[in-house]
């Protein structure tokens, strides 16, 4: 029997059983992480160095892509160097600045895309009170709130995972380190604190689930009273990239925490994890750059001037 105190460093699943998968997983994994880094990379500069571009929703959505390359730089380089090296080792510090960082990213993307949704549905449902709404000074505390409620609530989870002991071994059923992941090793049972953790982070998802719900009803029955066609494409158009990436981030989660413990496998667990951590962060700067005409324009301007300038 070992507890949490003797437990040096944890064993992450190995994404192949040969070593000539494994390099194939490297090549994939750096594919998708440089394609996710030059992506996000291009909309932050795009943003930060475009005036035009210096609304609510671009502002909005450069914090989304910070968040975007915190996910993809917390999990992707240790599954890399491990698949590369063929070697499962996370220490145990590193494994819980795995999970804080983790939970801290993927829950400030979460309320991030709550405040985008608001900010949509002030755009096409109170028009004339869009600047008193979401002036500078508003859309810099609902950022701020939304960063320090993911630290919060990553600081939370990680001190209340990490106390409890653990005597289940050290093998981890994931590539990186996930709470329902640590909480199989543990042989405490659930008390009142991590019942207490759970319920808040479940109650203020929800809340914000619901928040999303409820604000794109009222979208689009306002969309659906423009008279015009083209008033309801361009509406349609600023609302589809989010409704997208919303849809995307919940329904891969979702499915990879809620799914019934009779259909759970290694190998289903481990392309979830993939699916919900990776694939989102990789594909909404695509999503959010199909539809927007300013932000290709400005990253096509911004990628031209490097070349020029070289």
């Amino acid at each position: 029997m070992s507890n949490s105190s003797s437990i040096s460093h944890f064993l992450l699943l190995s994404l192949a059983d040969t070593q000539q998968l494994q390099l194939l997983h490297f090549c994939l994994f750096l594919g998708i992480s440089l394609a996710a880094l030059l992506a996000n990379g291009l909309i932050i500069s795009a943003v930060a160095c475009g005036h035009h571009l210096h609304t609510p929703m671009f502002f909005f959505l450069l914090n989304l892509a910070l968040t975007d390359l915190g996910c993809i730089c917390t999990t992707v380089p240790k599954a890399m160097h491990n698949s590369l090296w063929d070697t499962r080792n996370i220490s145990y510090s590193g494994c819980a600045a795995q999970l804080f960082f983790f939970v801290f990213f993927i829950s400030a993307e979460y309320f991030l895309l709550t405040i985008m949704c608001y900010d949509r549905y002030v755009s096409i449902c109170k028009p004339l009170h869009y600047g008193t709404l979401l002036g500078s000074r508003a859309c810099a505390h609902m950022a701020a709130a939304a960063w320090a409620s993911a630290f919060l609530n990553a600081l939370l989870h990680t001190a209340n995972t990490f106390s409890l002991p653990l005597c289940q071994g050290n093998a981890l059923g994931g590539f990186f380190c996930e709470i329902p992941q640590i909480l199989k090793l543990s042989c405490a049972h659930l008390n009142f604190r991590e019942f207490g953790a759970s319920a808040f982070t479940t109650s203020l998802a929800l809340g914000c689930f619901v928040f999303i719900v409820f604000s794109y009803v009222q979208i689009f029955r306002a969309v659906l009273r423009i008279s015009s066609e083209q008033g309801q494409h361009k509406a349609f158009s600023t609302c589809l990239p989010h409704l997208a990436v919303v849809s995307l981030f919940i329904s891969t989660a979702a499915f990879a925490y809620l799914k019934p413990p009779s259909i759970s496998s290694p190998s289903l667990d481990l392309a979830l994890s993939v699916l919900y951590s990776v694939v989102p962060p990789a594909l909404n700067p695509l999503i959010y750059s199909l539809r927007n005409q300013e932000l290709k324009a400005s990253v096509w301007t911004l990628m031209t001037g490097c070349f020029q300038e070289h």
